[in-house]
């Protein structure tokens, strides 16, 4: 009989972890076909169903960040840096979050060159794009702006909206002295810092700056990525 002492339980919740993001994603997927066919009528049915779609796009974004976080301290989540357009892989993350930003009311704005390439790992920056669009629809009023461009040697990506802003003891975020202080883990600011800092060149290493203002007033979080 196997004995509870000798399971290895970072590895029983990881495999629990996997399991319980396809469940969730095969949750969001039933939960856009629901909002697609909801009547325009039924404006509180959906509202219903998209605080619901938020939630379940919320926990497997997590779910997502807890497994690569997992993988990386085990030594099996990989770095594939390669020249990307990058407008593409905003794109997609863009397209990735379309029902949620368009059954929540919300302008969103993206302005980067079509010919603007850089290096990185697109999967892993993919994530943390998808992420801070996701938390922008839930603290946002109306408008999210995402933003790309070149700024002295780092490709920066830029989340903007125009809601209350950042409270000001989240400003001044560094890795491990936020991550599961006071309420709540900021597990996503930790997961984005993590992955910034894992793209290193001659100019320096990757980070994140979070801001409130302009462009629209509201919170602004920057990923710096060197190339």
């Amino acid at each position: 009989m196997l004995e509870p002492k000798s399971l290895d339980f970072s590895t029983v919740l990881a495999s629990s972890v996997h399991d319980m993001k396809n469940s969730v994603s095969m949750l969001i997927a039933s939960l856009e076909e629901v909002l697609a066919e909801i009547p325009k009528q039924n404006p509180v049915q959906a509202e219903q169903v998209n605080s619901l779609h938020y939630e379940a796009s919320r926990i497997n974004n997590e779910l997502v960040q807890l497994l690569s976080i997992y993988r990386l301290q085990q030594k099996h989540l990989f770095m594939v840096i390669d020249q990307h357009y990058v407008g593409d892989v905003l794109e997609d993350q863009v397209a990735r979050n379309y029902p949620l930003i368009k059954s929540r009311g919300i302008t969103l704005t993206v302005n980067c060159d079509d010919a603007l390439e850089a290096y990185f790992d697109a999967d892993l920056i993919g994530n943390v794009v998808q992420n801070i669009l996701v938390n922008g629809c839930r603290y946002t009023k109306s408008k999210l702006q995402l933003n790309a461009s070149m700024n002295e040697g780092f490709l920066c990506i830029s989340i903007a909206d125009d809601g209350d802003g950042f409270p000001e003891s989240m400003l001044d975020f560094s890795d491990e002295k936020k991550f599961g202080s006071g309420h709540s883990t900021h597990l996503g600011l930790y997961f984005a810092s993590l992955i910034a800092s894992m793209h290193t060149s001659p100019r320096g290493t990757g980070r994140i700056v979070l801001r409130n203002g302009e462009p629209l007033g509201g919170g602004v979080f920057e990923l710096y990525i060197p190339n």
